[in-house]
């Protein structure tokens, strides 16, 4: 029988963890995809493709309409969540699943005019909450997304 280096075998192991029986990206409480830390497009669209039900179709929505007011937006998975920077200022936005709604984050959302309508512990972040029953306010949220690509934005 041959041996794995333990390297391999731990690597092995994160990765059957992170899927389920049918190879789909298990799903965390309140059914955020459980995604592996990566840069680029392929892990944020394999996250928002696991996202459950509604929420996918959102979150297509919302990673469209950010590449439109973004075009050179750099995209990541990071801590199980899509974030959205761009090169050199850091990141801008990230969004997450919980059970009934999206949060979108906006690191630098106090700055923002007007203000999205989420507090935060954190005096920099607002937040943006998005249930099945919204009809989302493309334009607004897209005036957001503009302002909040063009300051420098949050880098861990």
């Amino acid at each position: 029988m041959a041996s794995q280096t333990p390297g391999k075998t731990a690597k092995v192991a994160r990765k059957a963890a992170a899927t389920d029986s049918a190879g789909k990206p298990r799903l965390l409480s309140g059914g955020n995809p459980q995604i592996a830390k990566a840069d680029g497009d392929a892990p944020v669209q394999a996250y928002i493709a696991a996202m459950p039900g509604w929420k996918s179709k959102a979150g297509r929505r919302l990673d469209a309409l950010i590449v439109r007011h973004v075009p050179e937006v750099r995209k990541a998975v990071r801590w199980n969540s899509p974030f959205y920077g761009v090169e050199g200022q850091g990141w801008f936005l990230s969004f997450h699943c919980f059970t009934k709604y999206i949060k979108v984050a906006f690191f630098r959302g106090a700055a923002l005019k007007p203000l999205p309508p989420g507090e935060s512990k954190d005096p920099d972040t607002r937040y943006l909450d998005i249930y099945e029953q919204d009809d989302i306010d493309e334009e607004q949220l897209g005036n957001w997304i503009r302002q909040a690509s063009a300051m420098p934005g949050w880098s861990p």
